[in-house]
C-alpha cells in the first residue's frame, strides 16, 4: 500500500510556484495578484481564508482579502465584485463560501468574470472543462487529479467510481476522469444518495474517489484489493481527546480500508492541501493569460 501525501505534493507544486513568482520578476512581469472576498465570521471560512492569503505570501504571489459583515447587501457584494472585475492588476478573485442566506451564492459567482474565476464555479469555466477546453478547474478536482498523475496511477480503461454529485467535486471530477487524456479515459460511474446498493459498484472499482461528506462511508468489505481510494470528504466529528473537542474524518474508513488498497489519500494530510495548492496555480495560469 502506498500513501498518497497530499501535504508532501501541495509543497512541492508551492517550490516551483515560487520558483515561477521568481522568474517573472527576473523578467519584468507581472506578479500574480489574488483577491479574496470573506463575508461574516465564519471561523472554518475565516481559517481557509486566512491560510489563502499566508499561502499567496510564501509564494511571492501579491494577495488582498476584503472582509464584510454579514449584513452587507447582495447589490453591494456585487458592485465590489465589478470593481475588482476592472481591476487590472488583480488576476483571481474567489468569494469564499457559504455566503449568507440573503446572498445568491449562485449570482456572485455568476458574476465574477470568467478570467478572473480562479475558483473554477463560472458556468463558461465549468463547460469549457466538459469541452476539452482549457479552462479553470475547481481547485479540488484538479488536486485529485494532479495527485493522481504525480503518483503515476494508470487511469486509462479502469473502472472509476465516483461518490458524490456535487458541483464542486463529484460532477466535475467524473468529467474529467472519463475525458480523452490523462489522468482520464476511465470508464466513470457516479453513485450519490439515490443510488441502491452502492457497495456492489464500488466493489467494481479500479478507482474510487470519495466526495459524500458522510463520515467512515466507505468500509473494507466495499473495496476490492489493490484499488485506488482518494479521500475528499472532510468532516468534524466529536473527539474529547482533542484540544480542539473535534477530529477529521474522511470519507473512508481508512485504517481498515488502507489494507486492501494499492494506493489511498489519508484524512487530514491528502487531498486537503492540494485544494489551495490549485488554487495558487490557477492563480498563475490567470496571470499567464494561460486559459483565455
Amino acid at each position: 500500500m502506498t500513501l498518497i501525501d497530499g501535504k508532501e505534493t501541495a509543497q512541492q507544486i508551492r517550490l516551483e510556484l515560487a520558483e515561477e513568482v521568481e522568474k517573472i520578476k527576473k523578467n519584468g512581469g507581472k506578479i500574480p495578484h489574488l483577491a479574496a472576498i470573506l463575508v461574516g465570521e465564519d471561523p472554518a471560512s475565516d481559517t481557509y481564508v486566512r491560510m489563502k492569503v499566508k499561502d499567496c505570501e510564501q509564494i511571492g504571489y501579491k494577495s488582498t482579502l476584503i472582509r464584510y459583515d454579514a449584513d452587507i447587501s447582495e447589490a453591494e457584494l456585487l458592485a465590489k465584485v465589478e470593481e475588482i472585475n476592472q481591476d487590472e492588476d488583480i488576476d483571481g478573485l474567489i468569494v469564499q463560501l457559504p455566503l449568507p442566506d440573503h446572498i445568491s451564492s449562485e449570482k456572485i459567482t455568476f458574476a465574477i468574470r470568467p478570467e478572473k474565476d480562479v475558483d473554477g464555479f463560472h458556468p463558461i469555466n465549468i463547460g469549457r472543462m466538459a469541452k476539452g477546453l482549457p479552462a479553470y478547474v475547481a481547485a479540488t478536482p484538479h488536486g485529485v487529479l494532479e495527485l493522481i498523475k504525480r503518483y503515476e496511477i494508470p487511469t486509462s480503461g479502469k473502472h472509476c467510481v465516483v461518490i458524490g454529485r456535487s458541483d464542486i467535486v463529484g460532477t466535475p471530477v467524473s468529467i474529467l476522469m472519463s475525458r480523452k487524456a490523462y489522468p482520464g479515459n476511465a470508464t466513470v460511474t457516479m453513485c450519490h444518495s439515490r443510488t441502491p446498493n452502492i457497495p456492489e459498484i464500488t466493489r467494481q472499482a479500479d478507482i474510487i474517489i470519495a466526495a459524500l461528506g458522510r463520515p467512515e462511508f466507505v468500509t473494507a468489505d466495499m473495496v476490492k484489493e489493490g484499488a485506488v481510494v482518494i479521500d475528499v470528504g472532510t468532516s468534524r466529528v466529536e473527539d474529547p481527546s482533542k484540544k480542539s473537542g473535534f477530529g477529521l474524518k474522511g470519507d473512508v474508513k481508512f485504517d481498515e480500508v488502507a489494507e486492501k488498497c494499492s494506493y489511498i489519500t489519508p484524512v487530514p494530510g491528502g487531498v486537503g492541501p492540494m485544494t489551495r495548492a490549485s488554487l495558487l496555480y490557477n492563480t498563475m495560469l490567470a496571470a499567464k493569460n494561460s486559459v483565455y
